[in-house]
């Protein structure tokens, strides 16, 4: 008895003194057995021999491998502790991983979704979330446990080079739209990282511009999107953003990554940074960054000495590496998935295509031109990008796709034939072009191959007597105008947000010719932002804005023209009249002089003569002058003209809208309306509802959107009651003085419209209490 009491006692000690193996319940337990480097080995990213810029990159963990070619990152392995590593793999607009590997004759080919801005011309968080499940097939078929996406920045500016990777100018429609993708993403069993928090919504200097903005803007505004997405979708994890916000880097800000996120919000999920490299990491770690990235051995070094010197709280290294693990045990590569690198291809290929036909916004459709009529069979198409045609922009959200259906393609698909002589005088300008680009110094580097940067072809003006020639011979002329804009570069305003001045003699030639011989126009805008439209708008018959519509986008701009589909987007982004109307217009670093762009990842650094200045405007600080007043609430409460309102889009058939009401339950409203069909084509309808509120202490808009809703696809004479939801949080402005949301009691209007400045039906209701939601303290460092 004596000798098995012995016995016990020992396997008991052995037992104790056992490492723990990692588990979703010894999460706590695994934390106490790692060494301190093994802690900050944790919270510093690995990418192994080379990443996806071609570049060879310091590794915080030599013995590692890089386990998908391609891939943005992963993090650290632990084998003591049955602690694996994690991947993560850009983008917005689908996966990016490596198509090529050297050795293997297989490919690896992603799904190319529409962009951002399309998806949220859809205005249908249904088609979202299913653009998500499919996006969220290939990040785990691909061995990935988080894509780098979606990103919620508000589009601030037309000229911000990165407006085609998120959603809109207003943070509901916005925040809707990123917490329906994520959603659907995180269905697959896969993570999300929501970027970029905060307030990025420039490229120039974007590794140090500091972004000057009020308290109530970026609780209203710049903030909103990623509360909304925080409380319905509880993203796996949001990234920390390059820039400083009021002085602070937003990666260094307590009161940003834990006051605010995780304090005000519930925000449950890991703070990865952007790919910064190394910078104060021990201030990051303090902050709540549980993830340097894409991490360097020096990171991991500095958090080791700065616990030991007692300059870093191990307590706060020891939040982190909790959060780390909370997330490594919910990832594919924890649970040992098998993944098969071969996601469903053409299952997710026909859901690009339903979000691209559904987004797609008919901005202008005179004298019956759109859907074509039975006797258009032969049609010219002008412009490069009708042979080009551009499915996203270049850098992170960049894909590389099995294929992209161009303009010609997409039509031929549907029995329309393009003019032989103008497809052959591009075709050969192209190849040219292209032919140029190889012998260029840029050519080859798989840094520019794999974001998506190559030849830059510009369109031309032609001889008057080719295009009295190609009117004869054509039944309809097609104008294709394209921009591809990307990461590390804003916009500038002449020949990129205005048309160059051979885009407008091709305009103006092509509408000349053809119309003088009886015949229509349609111009077709390929473009990851706005364009300046009403010098030119009033020459085409149709305008089509097709934005930039993934792999699918011939074939789904093919099914709008031909009326195969119902034209059914709305714009989520006003196009003003001029740059010169654009709130804070000024405050962009728009046509400068010296150029500070940061390229991808900030590689642009390296080619500087000077390094920018922190005291130059709009460089080192941008100054958001116009507070909350963004996008419509500027053009709609100053009554500033617009050539196209936000929420616009045409339809082929009519509606009618009847029995608006608006109901209270508590601190919840309901708003009801009916939408009829009264047209002869089938069809689907956005109904926007925009509030006004009473006059109270604070400034506010004339009106904002608080809720939406899309139909079904409604047949002649059908109807749809629409509900929609919002609360009287929803309805609050914040009120710095107080460090609150504050809603006003009193009586609100409910105006239900088809854009902003177009309303239907107007309801009142009443608040009969003033509402006060305490938040932490409001501002930035």
């Amino acid at each position: 008895m004596k000798r098995i009491l012995l016995t016990f006692a020992l396997f008991s000690s052995i037992v104790a003194g056992a490492q723990p193996r990692l588990n979703e319940k010894n999460i706590d337990q695994v934390v106490r057995a790692m060494t301190l480097r093994e802690k900050a080995e944790l919270l510093v990213g690995s990418i192994d021999g080379t990443n996806y810029t071609g570049i060879p990159m310091p590794t915080g963990n030599e013995a590692g491998t890089q386990r998908v070619p391609g891939a943005a990152g992963q993090t650290n392995t632990i084998p003591r502790l049955g602690i694996p590593s994690t991947v993560v793999a850009d983008g917005p607009a689908g996966l990016r991983v490596m198509p090529r590997r050297p050795g293997d004759e297989n490919t690896y080919y992603c799904t190319g979704f529409p962009v951002e801005i399309l998806l949220a011309s859809t205005w249908n968080t249904e088609v979202i979330r299913e653009v998500g499940a499919a996006m969220g097939n290939d990040v785990r078929e691909y061995g990935v446990d988080v894509i780098l996406g979606p990103a919620t920045n508000i589009m601030r500016s037309p000229l911000c080079g990165r407006n085609f990777e998120y959603f809109s100018e207003d943070p509901l429609l916005a925040g809707k739209m990123t917490a329906a993708i994520t959603a659907g993403i995180q269905s697959q069993g896969v993570g999300t990282s929501v970027k970029h928090f905060a307030a990025n919504n420039q490229e120039t200097n974007r590794n140090a511009n500091d972004s000057r903005v009020s308290a109530r803007a970026l609780r209203e505004i710049y903030l909103k999107p990623f509360e909304i997405t925080v409380r319905e979708a509880q993203p796996w994890t949001i990234m920390s953003s390059y820039n400083q916000l009021n002085g602070e880097f937003t990666q260094e800000s307590r009161t940003l990554l834990t006051n605010i996120l995780r304090g005000d919000w519930g925000f449950e999920g890991l703070v990865m940074t952007d790919w910064t490299g190394q910078r104060n990491t021990s201030a990051q770690v303090r902050a709540g960054n549980d993830l340097m990235m894409p991490g360097v051995k020096g990171q991991i070094e500095q958090i080791v000495s700065d616990v030991q010197s007692g300059i870093l709280s191990e307590k706060d290294v020891d939040q982190c590496v909790r959060r780390m693990l909370e997330y490594i045990v919910k990832t594919p590569s924890f649970k040992q998935y098998p993944y098969s690198n071969r996601p469903d291809a053409s299952a997710n290929a026909r859901i690009s295509r339903i979000a691209a036909e559904e987004g797609i916004v008919l901005l202008k459709n005179d004298r019956g031109a759109l859907p074509l009529s039975d006797d258009i069979k032969n049609i010219a198409f002008f412009g490069v990008s009708s042979y080009q045609f551009i499915h996203d922009g270049f850098g992170s959200g960049h894909v590389n796709t099995p294929y992209v259906v161009n303009m010609l393609e997409g039509m031929a698909s549907h029995g329309y034939g393009s003019n032989e002589k103008l497809r052959h005088y591009y075709e050969s300008y192209i190849q040219s072009e292209n032919a140029k680009f190889a012998f260029s110094p840029l050519s080859g580097i798989p840094l520019l191959e794999t974001i998506g940067i190559g030849a830059h072809i510009e369109d031309q003006d032609l001889p008057s007597y080719a295009y009295a020639t190609l009117a004869g011979e054509s039944d309809l002329a097609v104008i294709t105008l394209g921009r591809k804009p990307g990461e590390g570069f804003d916009r500038n305003v002449e020949g990129d947000f205005c048309l160059t001045a051979a885009e407008q003699g091709l305009l103006k030639g092509v509408c000349e010719a053809f119309h003088g011989a009886g015949k229509k126009v349609v111009v077709i805008l390929n473009t990851g932002g706005v364009v300046e439209t009403s010098s030119w708008k009033n020459l085409p018959d149709a305008i089509v804005l097709a934005w930039m519509p993934g792999q699918e986008g011939g074939n789904a701009v093919a099914d709008i023209l031909s009326g195969t589909v119902n034209p059914s987007g709305k714009l989520p982004v006003t196009f003003p009249c001029s740059y010169a109307d654009v709130p804070g217009a000024e405050d962009f670093p728009f046509d400068r002089g010296k150029d500070y762009s940061d390229g991808m990842n900030g590689l642009m650094t390296l080619l500087r003569p000077v390094p920018a200045d922190p005291n130059e405007r709009n460089i080192g600080y941008t100054n958001y002058s116009e507070g909350i007043y963004v996008g419509y609430r500027h053009y709609t409460t100053r009554e500033v003209p617009v050539s196209y309102p936000f929420g616009y889009g045409l339809s082929y058939t009519t509606f009618s809208y009847e029995k608006a009401s608006v109901s209270r339950k508590g601190d919840c409203f309901t708003a009801r309306i009916t939408v009829t069909n009264t047209g002869l084509a089938a069809g689907k309808e956005v109904v926007q509802l925009y509030v006004s509120a009473p006059q109270g202490s604070l400034d506010k808009p004339v009106h904002e959107l608080k809720a939406f809703a899309k139909t079904r696809n409604l047949k002649p004479g059908e109807s749809q009651t629409l509900e929609m939801t919002f609360s009287t949080y929803d309805l609050a402005s914040y009120d710095e003085a107080l460090s609150a949301f504050v809603t006003d009691k009193g009586s609100y209007q409910a105006h239900f419209g088809t854009d902003a400045n177009h309303f239907v039906e107007t309801i009142s209701f009443k608040v009969p209490s003033a509402k006060s939601y305490k938040t932490s303290r409001s501002y930035i460092k």
